[in-house]
């Protein structure tokens, strides 16, 4: 399974690492920020040569402010403003890899989605508190971008007579909430700089006045933003995230929701510093297997289709259904269609259970055609008995916007002991044990359709859901 190296770009700290298909951190490593961009592309470029390996196929960089994802091309900034730098650019001329950007908030988000406190939720807002306040919203799932730089919630405005932000307005929360306010509230109340967050919340609990209006003062306006996005977007959560999500979540509870038609649950994020480099290289890797979609599949009602492939007895009805278990999508089969209809019509030859798939595989995706916009389908079949076009028209036709893959297999030897052992099992006019030297041939030469994102599963192996169910959530988090 291809590598990636995912980097998370901060007012702090820039933070690296070499990221695998299901999340995992393989090396990490770290430089302090900066605010000039070339000294950052620099530092940037140091930490890439440290990770890479000929297993790194893509790189995923987060950056903080306004990113045209879709472009590849940065903004504006605050802290740190990379928009003049060309960063994907260079770095991919520097590497010779794909490189995709997007705002360090959407990255961070994806990554709670794929495998942190995101990973039940359909709707979600996300603040991180760190050096500024960054923001990221998903719906059914999916990061939104609005028309390129949807999700800037550091910039809900909480006082319009409030101190002049990075923006350029006036009041914004990242005025009044993020760390570089803290410090500020701190300062103005005369406390040394170097008190750190721990201990106002300890002298809070002792009974010092001075910090508790000091985390009054940096909590009241996020409970007013987090209100703010609430009532606009209605998520199931909001995330806080950051180096002082945490921190930012204890604070709250001095600041609770007033207004009942603003309630949300409101929880801290589960993968600290570590989601927005895992977000970056998940999103680098769901970006790189990507094909592009014909613009009638991303139609206001596009659903998403996992296709379940391999040849007969290779165990994609097993790994099927562990899926549909797990996740609570709808499963749709070849066989589950064509079974009744061979048990009522008394069976046939071979010929007839070619044409009864052939309709099957066209009744499948009526169904999925049929299905509420956005749904999420599993398709089990072998996709190489028809030619792709036929595929491709009935995604086009069904209005399946996205594909990812799960590639089953295992050698021919193998399927031909499992279909041997099933071949009673199974109703007249399936092929019988003459098509297991054919078997054993197709096993030699069958391919993946390698239709956008590819997970490879061996099933001679144990099958490890876990993984399966984290890239599944993973390549699916972006909308990519």
């Amino acid at each position: 399974m291809p590598l990636s190296i995912g980097i998370d770009i901060g007012g702090t700290n820039l933070r690296a690492a070499r990221i695998s298909g299901t999340g995992e951190i393989l090396k990490r490593v770290s430089e302090k920020s900066a605010p000039d961009p070339e000294l950052v592309l620099g530092r940037i470029a140091d930490m890439v040569r440290l990770l890479d390996t000929p297993d790194v196929k893509a790189i995923g960089v987060g950056v903080p402010g306004r990113v045209d994802a879709r472009r590849g091309a940065v903004l504006s900034g605050g802290y740190v403003n990379l928009a003049s730098v060309a960063l994907a650019q260079r770095l991919e001329d520097m590497t010779g890899k794909p490189v995709v950007i997007d705002n360090d908030c959407n990255m961070a988000l994806a990554a709670e989605m794929a495998l942190g406190a995101g990973r039940s939720h359909g709707n979600i807002v996300m603040f991180t508190i760190g050096t500024g306040i960054g923001g990221a919203v998903a719906q059914d799932r999916r990061i939104t971008r609005g028309s390129a730089t949807a999700g800037q919630l550091g910039h809900i405005t909480v006082d319009v007579n409030g101190e002049v932000c990075a923006c350029g307005r006036r009041g914004c929360v990242e005025t009044t909430s993020s760390g570089t306010a803290l410090g500020r509230h701190i300062a103005r109340a005369g406390l040394g700089a170097d008190i750190s967050v721990d201990q106002l919340f300890a002298r809070d609990a002792a009974g010092d006045v001075h910090a508790r209006a000091i985390l009054d003062a940096w909590a009241r306006p996020l409970r007013a933003a987090i209100d703010t996005a609430v009532a606009v977007l209605a998520p199931d959560l909001v995330l806080l995230g950051g180096g002082l999500g945490r921190a930012a979540h204890a604070a709250l509870a001095r600041a609770p929701a007033l207004a009942p038609w603003y309630q949300c649950h409101v929880e801290p994020a589960q993968l600290g510093d570590d989601a927005g480099v895992i977000g970056a290289g998940l999103q680098a890797l769901a970006e790189l297997q990507a094909v592009p979609v014909s613009p009638l599949a991303l139609s206001d009602r596009a659903g998403r289709a996992v296709l379940v492939n391999g040849i007969p007895a290779s165990g994609k009805s097993t790994v099927s259904r562990g899926i549909a278990d797990r996740m609570g999508w709808p499963l749709l089969a070849l066989d589950t269609i064509k079974n009744p209809f061979l048990e009522v019509l008394g069976g046939g030859d071979r010929l007839f259970n070619r044409t009864l798939g052939r309709a099957a595989y066209q009744a499948i995706w009526s169904v999925v055609g049929e299905a509420p916009a956005g749904t999420t389908v599993i398709v089990d079949a072998w996709f190489g008995f028809q030619p792709r076009e036929v595929l491709e028209d009935h995604l086009r036709k069904a209005g399946v916007g996205q594909t990812v893959e799960i590639w089953c297999h295992a050698p021919g030897e193998v399927l031909a002991e499992r279909y041997g052992a099933r071949l009673d099992q199974r109703p007249a006019g399936h092929p019988g044990a003459a098509y297991i030297p054919e078997l054993i041939e197709l096993a030699k030469r069958a391919e993946p359709l390698r239709r956008g994102p590819l997970f490879d599963v061996d099933t001679t192996k144990p099958i490890d859901f876990d993984a399966i169910t984290a890239w599944l959530r993973a390549t699916m988090a972006g909308g990519s």
